[in-house]
């Protein structure tokens, strides 16, 4: 097997690839996360099993800022490409260990506790994932086009949601909603074995990048990078990490809560709500790439603003229109979310790869979307339940992803312009 080496567009195909892969695993908990419910949790109410399982959702979560330590870590001292055919591994066995397992009626609360523990180990693998494509995509795009290749990530992750999506819309249609609740929502899990296979053949089939082999030439490499990034680059982590919150919260929000939102609050039938997202969620896919090209042109900071300040005006309108009950009005309330989450996202990859310099790219990148993600985005489905059930306002969840464009908003206005300029080193 011939290593891809100097060939950017082959390294982006085989690394996008593999992303998908692994989003695809991770995001069927949370397109499912219903159905998952009832079937691992003892209660006869759709409600409380919904927020029962998204609290095991983010419970994977909370070990993705170990998994970002420990693979950010490995990821600056030994290599991207080895830490990325291990997470997509461990991310895949995981998922279709998820579809094998017996219910709450087959094996009581020790069902429940193996889901809990799957997820667990899920999330810690994720916790390299991300961090290690965009800053392996960073390094060997040129520095012209670099919101280009590292919107790929984000178009690939999306691509991967509207698969699952799409998959679980195709077998709810033709398996009906009652064989799909009770044994059909295994399928898709299932999936992920042979995916899993395809996406460690390709990362197995890459060179590492060559900004961090010439790193380990000169003898550049870290021995403690989380220690460094954490000293020496402080406010690189910072501006990162305010990044990261609209992205958290915006993704989770669409891919996850929408869904169950729109079958619930707002009593779309669950194969509507299915098709609404998914149609939703592949606008995005490409769009994304196009936002990341206008970002070499026009730079990361307009492109992130206009995102931000999109969701800011208009994410309480869209959710108003999903009110409609018209499934027109929902997609056109999807569409305009996802033109602003498209706008941020293809900029704000390249613009975090940006701040760190090499020795510590993949630990910085790591360590704050991971610790983002585990705090904000990982709940979000769950506290935008909460928050519907404790204000009796089925439009209160537009007031966190408010908040957290506003927070994002005020940090980009902060940040230096970083488009087209070398990578640190």
């Amino acid at each position: 097997m011939t290593p891809i080496v100097g060939r950017p567009r082959k390294v982006l195909l085989a690394t996008g690839i593999g992303h998908f892969v692994e989003w695809f695993d991770v995001g069927l908990y949370g397109t499912m996360a219903g159905i998952i419910g009832m079937q691992f949790f003892h209660t006869d109410s759709p409600g409380v099993a919904l927020l029962s399982s998204f609290a095991v959702f983010g419970a994977g979560f909370i070990m993705r800022p170990l998994g970002g330590l420990f693979f950010g870590s490995l990821g600056d001292r030994i290599g991207r490409q080895k830490v990325l055919a291990t997470v997509i591994l461990l991310t895949s066995g995981t998922t279709f260990a998820m579809g094998m397992l017996p219910t709450w009626s087959q094996l009581g609360i020790s069902a429940t506790i193996l889901l809990v523990l799957i997820r667990l180990v899920q999330g810690f693998a994720v916790g390299g994932e991300s961090a290690g494509a965009t800053t392996f995509l960073a390094e060997y795009a040129p520095a012209h086009r670099r919101g280009y290749f590292t919107s790929w990530i984000d178009s690939f992750g999306f691509l991967a949601f509207v698969a699952g999506s799409g998959l679980v819309f195709i077998l709810t249609a033709v398996l009906g909603e009652s064989a799909m609740n009770d044994w059909g929502w295994r399928i898709p899990f299932l999936v992920a074995g042979p995916l899993g296979i395809i996406g460690l053949y390709l990362r197995n089939y890459l060179q590492d990048s060559p900004e961090f082999l010439a790193a380990l030439k000169s003898g550049k490499i870290d021995a403690a990078p989380l220690h460094s990034v954490v000293t020496h680059s402080r406010n690189a982590l910072l501006f990162c990490t305010g990044f990261m919150v609209i992205k958290a919260v915006g993704h989770w929000t669409l891919q996850t809560f929408v869904p169950h939102y729109l079958s619930g609050a707002m009593a779309y039938s669950q194969r509507d709500a299915y098709a609404i997202t998914t149609l939703g969620l592949f606008a995005i896919v490409l769009l994304v790439p196009l936002m990341g090209r206008l970002s070499d042109r026009f730079g990361r900071k307009p492109l992130m603003l206009v995102g931000c300040g999109g969701l800011i005006v208009f994410t309480l309108p869209a959710m108003m229109l999903m009110a409609r009950g018209e499934t027109a009005s929902a997609v056109l309330a999807m569409l305009i979310l996802g033109v602003f989450i498209a706008a941020f996202d293809g900029a704000s990859s390249a613009a975090m790869a940006e701040l760190f310099p090499t020795r510590v790219r993949f630990g910085g990148i790591a360590l704050a979307g991971n610790m983002v993600v585990a705090l904000l985005g990982g709940f979000t489905p769950w506290f935008s339940v909460y928050l519907m059930k404790t204000t009796g306002n089925p439009f209160s969840p537009a007031g966190y992803v408010i908040a957290a464009a506003l927070v994002t908003f005020l940090t980009v206005m902060r940040a230096k312009e970083t488009a087209g300029k070398p990578l640190p080193r």
